[in-house]
C-alpha cells in the first residue's frame, strides 16, 4: 500500500517572497493530519501543489505514489478537495451540484451514496435550493459531499471551517472522524488552533517552514516552561507593564486573560509581584496554567526568530 500522502523538501518563491521553504512530511492511510497556522503562512500554496494546480520550484511530493508533476491526470481523479472559499455553482441547486461532480467523474450520486449519506440526509431538504441561497454550514456541507461524490482515497480540506459557526464546526469535524475510519487520508488545514487537538498529527506552520510535526498531546508536553494566566481590570495597562518587566520571557494577550512566561520561572514570581505592587492594578489574578498548542505555537515563533 502507497503512503497516500509523501512531501520531500517542497519549496516555493512568489517573487521575493519565500511561500514555502523545504516543506517535508507524510499523511498515512486513515489519519487525520493538520496543516495549522495563520493566514498567509503557506497552507494554500502547499494545497494547491498536492492537488496539481500549482508547480513548485523544487522538492517532491506524491499522493498515492503518482508525482503531482508526471501524474497529475490520475491524481485529479482519485482526490478530493475542498478549498477554503465556497466555489461550486452558486445558480444550481444543491441536487444539480452534486449531479455535475458525480457526472466529471464519471460516476453517479447513487452509486457513492454510501460514503455521503450521513452528510447528504443533512443537506436533502434543501436539494431544490440554489447553492448560493444556502447558509455557510449547508454549503460546507454541499462542497464536502461535491467533495467526495467520486469516492477519493485522499482528501484535501483547505481552511473548511473559516467563518462556519460553532454548532457546524463541531459537526464538521465529527463527519471528518467517521471518513477517516473509513480509511481515507485527510489532510486539513486550519488557522484555529483550538482544532488541532482533534487531529491524529499537526504540522505547525508559519512564514513557509514547518515548526514542528507530531502529536498535539506530544507538542504540549513539550512545553517546559512554568505557564500563568494573568488579569487585572486594567488589561492594556497589564501587559504594557508586564512587557517592561525584566525578567518577563513573554506575554500574549488570550480571551480575557494574558499567558505569561517568566524568564527564572517560579524563581521570578515574588520579585514580579513586588514589581506590579505600586502600580495599583485592581483585581489582579496570578494562577499557573497548562500549555495549550497556541502557547507551544507562540513559543516556537519565538525560538524561530531568535536562531
Amino acid at each position: 500500500m502507497q503512503t497516500p500522502i509523501v512531501v520531500q523538501e517542497v519549496h516555493k518563491n512568489f517573487g521575493e517572497v519565500k511561500a514555502l521553504r523545504d516543506i517535508s512530511f507524510t499523511v498515512n492511510e486513515g489519519e487525520l493530519f493538520g496543516l495549522i497556522g495563520p493566514d498567509g503562512a503557506g497552507k494554500s500554496t502547499l494545497f494547491r501543489i498536492l492537488t496539481t494546480l500549482l508547480l513548485a520550484d523544487k522538492g517532491k511530493a506524491t499522493v498515492n505514489g503518482l508525482d503531482v508533476v508526471k501524474d497529475y491526470k490520475a491524481i485529479r481523479k482519485i482526490v478530493g478537495y475542498m478549498p477554503g472559499r465556497f466555489s461550486l455553482y452558486q445558480d444550481l441547486t444543491v441536487q444539480e451540484n452534486l449531479d455535475f461532480f458525480a457526472t466529471i467523474f464519471n460516476t453517479t450520486v447513487k452509486e457513492n451514496y454510501g460514503l455521503i449519506e450521513e452528510i447528504y440526509v443533512q443537506i436533502a431538504p434543501f436539494k431544490d435550493r440554489p447553492a448560493g441561497k444556502l447558509s455557510g454550514g449547508m454549503k460546507q456541507k454541499l462542497a464536502l459531499c461535491c467533495a467526495l461524490v467520486h469516492k477519493p482515497t485522499v482528501l484535501f480540506l483547505d481552511e473548511p471551517t473559516t467563518g462556519v459557526d460553532p454548532v457546524s464546526r463541531k459537526e464538521f469535524w465529527e463527519m471528518l472522524q467517521r471518513l477517516r475510519q473509513k480509511g481515507i487520508a485527510i489532510l486539513v488545514s486550519t488557522p484555529y488552533m483550538d482544532e488541532a487537538i482533534l487531529c491524529g498529527r499537526v504540522a505547525l506552520i508559519q512564514n513557509g517552514a514547518l515548526l514542528k510535526i507530531d502529536t498535539p498531546q506530544q507538542i504540549t508536553r513539550e512545553f517546559s516552561k512554568p505557564l500563568w494566566a494573568v488579569k487585572a481590570k486594567q488589561m492594556y495597562r497589564l501587559i504594557q507593564d508586564l512587557r517592561s518587566f525584566e525578567d518577563t520571557d513573554s506575554c500574549y494577550a488570550f480571551g480575557e486573560y494574558l499567558h505569561l512566561t517568566l524568564k527564572h520561572g517560579e524563581a521570578d514570581v515574588d520579585k514580579l509581584r513586588a514589581y506590579l505592587q505600586p502600580k495599583g492594578h485592581e483585581q489582579f489574578d496570578m494562577v499557573p496554567i497548562t500549555a495549550g498548542i497556541e502557547d507551544c505555537f507562540m513559543e516556537l515563533m519565538k525560538s524561530e526568530k531568535q536562531q
